[in-house]
């Protein structure tokens, strides 16, 4: 008689202590996996009495194998970590992976949607563009294909999301930078590619609110996904104007940071937290160069590692569960506050 009654391939992974990916990989094709792990597999059937749901099993076997994967904008290192994940996660599996990049175009990622419908995909993990969506053609997409968003929500679209916790984010810089020295003004695109920054935004001014604090926001003009340029010239035009409220600056995200800070080095201004430096600047995220600039870059990163990983084990369950899950499913991640040179 089996220890326990085990719903799912995923509670069978866990006591088992053999990986969601293994044992998804087992079940699709037995001799597909060491002989070793099938023994302990099998071994493990047959102490928990599991048998996977064969109907769900059989239905996704009518699909490819093919795993979708869509991000907003691939040369940003940024969705280059986190695909990277992915992509190992998934091949482990034993699906292949398909990765689209929609340049920041709403065209390309409604043809993208198109594309990948017609390759009858076992599931798919989309990085929408957000507020430039076609939330139509994506809200269709996701009635026919199973499908996890990661990274960027829309509400009440796909079966599921998985992200950053973005109040986590601001609110551990807001609070370390107006402990530590004056406190800081938010530096922003007037009109950002992506709907996290809104909600950075909103958690920096709830926090200075909750501090009492007076809250500054910078908006500079530029939309799109060239980040480090529109920081740049916004940064050149309120440095050249004197127009900083503080000389404290936390940037929406590190590409814009990146380019503030070229802007500081051509200006002349010095930017770190020794006595006699003109600005300290933070950031969000974690850009995987943020720790290469100069000086290195003080920010909130992301948990690359959770965030992809958990969108992978997500869509497996999905494919798993015949493509729905009985309600939408939203997890997030909290920052972590990285020490560097700037602040």
């Amino acid at each position: 008689m089996g220890e326990r009654k085990i719903r799912n391939m995923e509670e069978f992974a866990s006591v088992s202590g053999i990986s969601r990916p293994t044992v998804s990989k087992y079940f699709n094709d037995p001799t597909s996996v060491r002989a070793s792990t099938r023994a302990r597999i099998e071994a493990a059937i047959e102490q928990y009495d599991y048998r996977p749901n064969i109907y769900a099993m059989n239905q996704n076997r009518q699909l490819t194998k093919n795993i979708g994967i869509v991000v907003p904008y691939l040369a940003d290192p940024f969705f280059g970590e986190i695909v990277r994940v992915i992509e190992m996660r998934c091949i482990e599996a034993g699906f292949s992976p398909s990765l689209f990049s929609s340049h920041g175009e709403p065209e390309q990622e409604k043809d993208i949607l198109d594309t990948l419908r017609s390759l009858k995909p076992a599931g798919v993990l989309l990085a929408p563009l957000g507020r430039l969506s076609d939330k139509s053609a994506i809200e269709a997409f996701c009635r026919d294909v199973p499908t996890v968003l990661f990274d960027s929500n829309i509400d009440g679209m796909g079966e599921a999301f998985v992200g950053s916790d973005n109040y986590s984010f601001v609110s551990q810089t807001v609070e370390y930078l107006s402990r530590t020295g004056e406190p800081p003004c938010f530096f922003e695109m007037k009109h950002p590619a992506n709907p996290n920054a809104n909600k950075r935004r909103r958690a920096y001014l709830d926090m200075m609110e909750r501090l009492q604090l007076e809250p500054h926001v910078m908006q500079v003009d530029g939309s799109g996904w060239a980040f480090e340029e529109i920081g740049r010239k916004g940064a050149h035009d309120i440095l050249n104007r004197q127009a900083l409220p503080t000389n404290t600056v936390l940037c929406s995200n590190d590409r814009l940071a990146i380019g503030f800070l070229s802007a500081c080095f051509e200006i002349g201004y010095k930017v770190g937290r020794s006595t006699g430096d003109d600005l300290r600047v933070a950031s969000h995220d974690d850009h995987p160069f943020s720790r290469y600039t100069c000086p290195s870059l003080t920010t909130a990163a992301h948990d690359y590692g959770s965030v992809s990983g958990h969108a992978v084990e997500t869509l497996f369950r999905l494919i798993e569960s015949g493509g729905r899950f009985q309600s939408r499913e939203e997890t997030l991640f909290s920052a972590r506050l990285i020490m560097r040179d700037s602040a």
